[in-house]
């Protein structure tokens, strides 16, 4: 069974707040969720190996602790998963951006496919999937298919905000896969909104709402 890890860290769960705010504006949003991310990398990046490397301070030379270079991918669900890409790419520069851009059909409602640029070595990469919302789960389950198709091995979900019905589509097509999210909210409105959620991170973040 996927694994859910809810992110409480306090000033993640303030800014998340924040963003929740209808009357919060495009720019603030936009500020707001690159330093959710940020600090939602951190907590994701725990596991990261280390080593012992001799560097030379002011005062003398010393051991100390630096990434072993574990390769890192993060992949971002277009079009509002961008918003995040900064938050991890700050924390985490030499990892590769990839981006999965999908849309729902609208007879079938299931997600299609219209985008893929992904790293040439995704089977040798760590993979960190990103998409504000997880919703029906549709898209992110999609992705994380495309991701295996393409011999990803180990991939990770983080979200801002997820509903109960997107946590247990993910763990039944994909129970493999590690999700991380700041919130689990009530669940879906009619029209797959997540309730009480924080509206359209797409519209939000590009002002286009």
């Amino acid at each position: 069974m996927a694994k859910l890890q809810i992110l409480d860290h306090p000033l993640i769960q303030h800014k998340l707040s924040l963003i929740r705010q209808k009357d919060k504006g495009a720019k603030e949003f936009r500020e707001l969720v690159e330093e959710i991310a940020m600090l939602m990398a951190y907590e994701v990046t725990r596991h990261l190996p280390l080593k012992e490397v001799e560097i030379e301070t002011p005062v003398t030379t010393a051991t100390t602790k630096m990434l072993e270079g574990k390769k890192l991918a993060v992949v971002a669900i277009l079009r509002a998963g961008l918003g995040m890409v900064n938050g991890f790419v700050k924390l985490i520069p030499a990892a590769r951006v990839g981006h999965i851009g999908l849309y729902r059909d609208p007879d079938t409602l299931e997600p299609v496919e219209y985008f893929s640029k992904l790293p040439q070595d995704v089977p040798e990469r760590e993979i960190i999937l990103i998409d504000p919302m997880l919703a029906t789960g549709g898209s992110a389950s999609a992705a994380i298919s495309l991701l295996k198709n393409k011999g990803a091995r180990l991939i990770k979900l983080v979200v801002l905000v997820a509903a109960p019905e997107g946590v247990e589509r993910i763990q039944k097509d994909h129970p493999d896969i590690e999700i991380y999210t700041a919130a689990l909210d009530q669940g879906l409105n009619d029209h797959a909104y997540i309730v009480p959620g924080l509206g359209d991170a797409g519209d939000r973040f590009f002002g286009t709402k």
